[in-house]
Formats: structure tokens, C-alpha cells, sequence
């Protein structure tokens, strides 16, 4: 991925955002999902930080694969600054692998609809059980902060009554059914993370990531946009499953990572902050017509598969409402069409899918 120049700048640009990073001045962060989406990136921008500005700053990176984490991480694998941990996160870590422990991170989680439909007791126990052993773990090793990365499929299905979600909105969920399963294990994971405020006095902050994209993606990655970047990248048309109206706030990888590390190093203790702005909210058929004008190709029209349809998402309006991080000083750099052509040409110079 660093082989692109343009994912280089992006890495550099948030990198370099105004922040108090001499909080992590030799300092260590455990980050649970670093091979994912958000993760890979997050460790790229502290590998960077390192390298520039000095800031010693050590990163224990878990996942579950050797082989991707030294594919995804090879120039700066046997780096004295970086330990790649294989940790199954549905099993209790052991605390005595790793030195001392100022920040973890949890990014560990099915983020998909085809995964929520073949593996939803994974995405339910990476959410719940997963949640509780890296608190558990945090807890003991004396942690700093403990930050765990929850969705904006809290707030479940908008009751026509807000425009944008705030961070006390509650919409509505039926949880008797399939695909409940990661909107409400991720509200039980947000729960846990209180009771472990109050009883074991760990400080911890939520961002609430809404539906980010990236170069950083995984090929496997079965959402919307995700199918779309891919269609776009192959030089394909891009093909819409529904009347594509559903409303929803988007947010380029860069821009979520700069707004996770904002909350991590400026973040009150206890509070959840969405991570989203304005800029990148669009209806579905209008995300699928912008990959398909910068791709030279048209969008066509799909019934979706059973697997498809299981796993999607019922809500039609989910749009975000950023103003509480925006008081801590996030801003993103990266509108939704910026984000886009990004993303496409990152893929395409690296000739990744």
C-alpha cells in the first residue's frame, strides 16, 4: 500500500493534523483489527509518526494471520517499533506477551452483510465476547484509555422524527431477527465499555464510525460502495441492488482515522462522538452514479442474491450528525468525491483487485 504515492499523502495528511501526539510519545498502543480498513491505516499513520516526528511510540498489531500482517506490514515488519500479535480476540489475551500498555484499541469486527449472514454468531461474539477480552485485558495491564469503535447501526432504523442522529438518538431495532446481530452486539459492546468505566475505573471513549471507505478495503469486503469501488476499479459498470434511494453519511478511511485519533487523545472520558460530516452524505443511486462518472462506465440495475438480502442493512435514512467531534477540532479534509477518486486511483496504481 505504501508503494502509492497518493496513499503516502494520505498517511502524511493525517499524520500531521494538529493533535496532541506527545501523548503517545513513548508511549504503546495493542490495536485489535490491524489489518483491517481502519486499522491498517491507523498503523501506517503511527509508523509515520515514528519515522518523522520521533515519536517512539510502540504498536502491538493483533490479527489473525501472520502471512497478511507481513504482506500488509512488510516494510517495517522487524521494526523495533512494531510487534505483530496472532490473537483470536473471542479468546482471552495473555497479558505477560506484551510490555507495558498504555492504549488499546478495538477494531476487531465483521463489518460486512455477506458476514453477517453466513458468520453472524462471529460478528456477534467478536462484539460482545471480543469486547469484554480486551477489556478485561486493558484492565489489568493499567491501560490509559480504552477505545472501542462502534457503528452508526446503533441508532438502528430512523423513526422519521430526526433529520441527523446526535449521539443520544435511539432509533428502532428488531432484535428478533438475523441481522440485528451487529447493531445490537455493538450497543451491548458500547454497555460493556460503561460498566468497566464504573467498576474496574478504565477510561474509555467510543467513536461511532459511519460507513467508511478506502483503499485500505479488503477485496472480500461485501458492502455497497466496497461492490461499487470494486466494479469501478475492474473498469466495470457498477451495479445497483435497489432503487438505491437509502441516505446515508460515508467517510473517506483518512478522514475516520483522524477523527478516532481526535477522539483517543482529546476525547472525555465516557462520551461517544460520530464520527461524520455533511460533505459525504448521499443517497446510494448517486454514490454509484459518481464511481461510475469517474470510471467512464454506467450503473445497471441487480436483484440481489438471498445472502444479499439477509445481510443488508433496513435502515433508509442514517445520516450522522458530526457537531460534537467537530467541538474537540476534527475537520475532515476528504469530500465524498475526493474520497472516491482517492480510493479508485490508489487501487488502480497498485493493481490490488
Amino acid at each position: 500500500m505504501l508503494d502509492s504515492a497518493l496513499y503516502r499523502e494520505d498517511v502524511e495528511t493525517v499524520g500531521s493534523v494538529d493533535l496532541p501526539w506527545e501523548k503517545l510519545k513513548n508511549r504503546s498502543l495493542v490495536i485489535a483489527g490491524s489489518t483491517g480498513l481502519i486499522g491498517s491505516f491507523l498503523v501506517d499513520v503511527i509508523m509515520y509518526a515514528n519515522s518523522v516526528n520521533g515519536l517512539c511510540c510502540k504498536v502491538y498489531a493483533l490479527g489473525r494471520s501472520i502471512e497478511k500482517a507481513k504482506s500488509r506490514f512488510g516494510s517495517y515488519y522487524d521494526s523495533k517499533w512494531f510487534e505483530f500479535v496472532s490473537q483470536d480476540i473471542n479468546k482471552p489475551l495473555n497479558p505477560g506477551q506484551f510490555g507495558s500498555v498504555d492504549y488499546v484499541i478495538h477494531l476487531a469486527s465483521n463489518t460486512h452483510p455477506v458476514a453477517y449472514a453466513t458468520d453472524p454468531i462471529g460478528t456477534i461474539t467478536a462484539n460482545i465476547i471480543g469486547t469484554y477480552n480486551l477489556l478485561e485485558f486493558a484492565a489489568e495491564k493499567e491501560a490509559r484509555r480504552f477505545v472501542f469503535a462502534s457503528s452508526n447501526e446503533i441508532y438502528g432504523e430512523n423513526r422519521g422524527d430526526e433529520e441527523l442522529f446526535d449521539e443520544s438518538y435511539c432509533g428502532y431495532i428488531d432484535s428478533n431477527t438475523l441481522r440485528a446481530g451487529y447493531p445490537e452486539s455493538k450497543r451491548c459492546g458500547e454497555a460493556l465499555c460503561q460498566a468497566y468505566r464504573r467498576q474496574k475505573g478504565l477510561e474509555v471513549v467510543i467513536p461511532r464510525l459511519t460507513r467508511s471507505y478506502g483503499p485500505t478495503m479488503l477485496a472480500s469486503d461485501t458492502k455497497a460502495i466496497s461492490q461499487f469501488i470494486l466494479k469501478g476499479v475492474r473498469g466495470e459498470d457498477i451495479v445497483l441492488k435497489s432503487a438505491g434511494t437509502q441516505y446515508y453519511s460515508y467517510t473517506y478511511v483518512a478522514d475516520a482515522v483522524s477523527g478516532l485519533l481526535t477522539i483517543l487523545l482529546n476525547g472525555q472520558d465516557g462520551e461517544a462522538y460520530n464520527v461524520a460530516d455533511g460533505s459525504s452524505d448521499i443517497r446510494l443511486k448517486d454514490l454509484a452514479g459518481i464511481i461510475a462518472d469517474i470510471s467512464g462506465r454506467k450503473v445497471i440495475f441487480e436483484l440481489p442474491d438471498e445472502v444479499e438480502r439477509v445481510g443488508y442493512s433496513k435502515a433508509t435514512k442514517a445520516r450522522l450528525n458530526g457537531a460534537k467531534l467537530r467541538s474537540l477540532g476534527w475537520y475532515p479534509a476528504y469530500d465524498i468525491r475526493r474520497g472516491l477518486e482517492r480510493t479508485l486511483l490508489v487501487l488502480r496504481s497498485l493493481k490490488m483487485v
